[in-house]
This record gives structure tokens, sequence and C-alpha cells, in this order.
């Protein structure tokens, strides 16, 4: 089925967004993990994980709609030194994430493509939620002081 060229595109840009995610939180996850804390390891990991599942579904439909999907552009990286900086890396990333897909959802709308559009609503709950959890990191780190919530980070 060809799709429109724009919305194609637009996915596209998705895709980067993604694919620099998964890059950043991959790296995220190996410095936690060097670092021993095992715990944010693991929740870098996971979300690495979720990016991949989502640029996934980006190249599937974009291959659907007759495009090429574009997988050697990346996006700069916030690679953080220290945790909450990792933290705020990665909330400076899902926003932008969620301005984009919201964006998309409307450019899907607005070319009547509703299974796109129904995607990238599913995607946009996932980075929801990616957010919702990046934020509560931060505020524990907040409440609890950061050495607090560090040692907690060693437990797995």
């Amino acid at each position: 089925m060809k799709g429109d060229a724009k919305l194609i595109e637009t996915l596209n840009s998705l895709l980067a967004d993604e694919l620099t995610a998964i890059n950043q939180y991959m790296v995220h996850a190996e410095i936690c993990e060097n670092w021993g804390y095992g715990k944010l390891h693991g929740h870098f990991r996971k979300r690495s994980i979720d990016e991949m599942k989502h640029a996934e579904r980006l190249i599937a439909r974009i291959l659907f709609l007759e495009g090429s999907p574009v997988v050697n552009e990346l996006r700069k990286m916030m690679i953080g030194a220290e945790v909450p900086k990792m933290f705020a890396g990665d909330h400076a990333l899902e926003l932008g994430a969620i301005t984009a897909y919201n964006a998309a959802i409307g450019q899907a709308v607005a070319v009547k493509d509703n299974a796109t559009r129904e995607m990238l609503e599913d995607i946009l709950k996932d980075e929801d939620r990616h957010i919702d959890k990046i934020e509560e990191n931060q505020d524990q780190i907040s409440q609890m002081g950061l050495p607090q919530y560090l040692s907690e980070q060693t437990k797995e």
C-alpha cells in the first residue's frame, strides 16, 4: 500500500529518534553496570529494549507503506556522566518523543491513515510511561538524596 510521502518522512524522523534512544539507554545501562548499580542497569536496559521495539514497529510500517527505512541517522545523544544527568538527558529525549509522536498522530489523522495513527498512539502511551518512570526516579533522588538513592540501586 503506497503511503503518504510526508508521513513516511515523519516516520523516518521518529525512527531516528528511537535509534538514538536505543543507543543512549544502552550506554547508560552499561555505565551503571560498570559502576555496580545493577538495578539501574536493568532499568536502562529495559528502556533500550522498549525503544528497540518501537523502532521495529516503525520500520515495519514504513515498509508496509512502501517507503525505505532510514537507519543510518541518529540525533545527538545526551550521555550523562552521573546518574542525575542521565535522567535529565533521558527526560529531554522522552519529552521530544512525546511532542514528535503527538504531531505525527495529527499528520496521520490528516491523511486518513488510521492504522498508522493507532500504532503511533500505542507508542505514545509507552513514551508517557517512560517519562513518568524517569520523573519518579528524579523525585526519589530529590527526596532521598543522591547517596541514599544510589545505595538502593546496587540491588538487582
